[in-house]
């Protein structure tokens, strides 16, 4: 049927209420993706709502996969992130994400291994300037250096679908913000890549807390720490030439993006002397 050609003849009465209904019910209308099934925005930060509450899990401290250590981010706010993005699709359709809802590959949503579920991102893929705003509610993905892992409709429409991989931007939204892409370009940008360019990829990393000449006073910041809810801080001993001291850190992590997100962790919760450093 054509909607012109209806329009420009003479209508009866009961056209009239015939189309009156159509209207009604087209109206009414999903296209695409079932009613129930809808997520993220699809590249509009518009009806992106603010001060969304975390979900009841998939929001640990932290979590272990694959025998490294995750720590989750307290606060998303101001995260700007580059590396490289991957997506997952028909294999995990229907099943439960991290934060428990159901994983649909035709819903604007994604996979980070550390921000706080749920986090909207607008994405942006480096290599062809196409971006879209996407709902974080899974963890990974856990494979390499990748630092998102997108649906399959938000591959589809980023133009990561075809080659499988690409290296994007990520950058934390929210309804307050969307408004000013300005200020959030000018936020440094946090790399997925080895502190120094000779350190290997599996060479860990830790955040040490402090270094004491009494064992007492490390193992009183361990407890300090454990009553904050960090619960994987350890006490060392370092022989120097100035005598024993006992180093407090929290660890293993195997990213500069992991241990970025944990010293604004432990900062939020007061602990302001914490700073990257390398096994030794």
């Amino acid at each position: 049927m054509s909607l012109n050609r209806a329009v420009n003849q003479p209508a009866s009465a009961g056209a009239i209420v015939l189309i009156v209904c159509l209207t009604f019910f087209l109206s009414a209308c999903t296209f695409g993706v079932p009613i129930g099934h809808q997520g993220g925005s699809g590249g509009s930060a518009s009806n992106v709502p603010s001060n969304l509450p975390k979900s009841k899990s998939g929001n640990p401290s932290s979590y272990v996969v694959f025998g490294r250590r995750y720590y989750v981010m307290d606060s998303a706010h101001g995260f700007v992130q580059r590396g490289i993005a991957s997506w997952y699709g028909t294999k995990f359709h229907g099943r439960k994400t991290s934060s428990g809802e159901v994983y649909n590959m035709h819903a604007m949503t994604a996979a980070h291994k550390t921000l706080p579920l749920p986090t909207y991102v607008r994405v942006e893929n480096l290599s062809n300037g196409r971006s879209a705003v996407v709902k974080v509610n899974d963890r990974g993905p856990f494979v390499g250096d990748r630092i998102i892992d997108l649906s399959y409709a938000a591959a589809q429409k980023l133009g990561v679908a075809g080659p499988g991989t690409a290296e994007v931007e990520i950058t934390v939204i929210s309804a307050n913000s969307a408004s000013q892409p300005t200020q959030q370009a000018a936020r440094p940008v946090v790399r997925a890549v080895p502190l120094k360019d000779n350190t290997a990829a599996d060479v860990p990393l830790f955040i040490q807390m402090g270094s004491f000449g009494s064992e007492m006073n490390a193992h009183n910041l361990v407890r300090e720490l454990e009553q904050a809810n960090e619960k994987t801080a350890t006490v060392s001993q370092l022989e120097t030439s100035n005598g024993l001291f006992y180093r407090v850190r929290v660890g293993p992590l195997y990213d500069v993006d992991e241990a970025n997100a944990l010293v604004r962790r432990l900062n939020q919760k007061g602990f302001t002397s914490s700073r990257i450093v390398v096994q030794d």
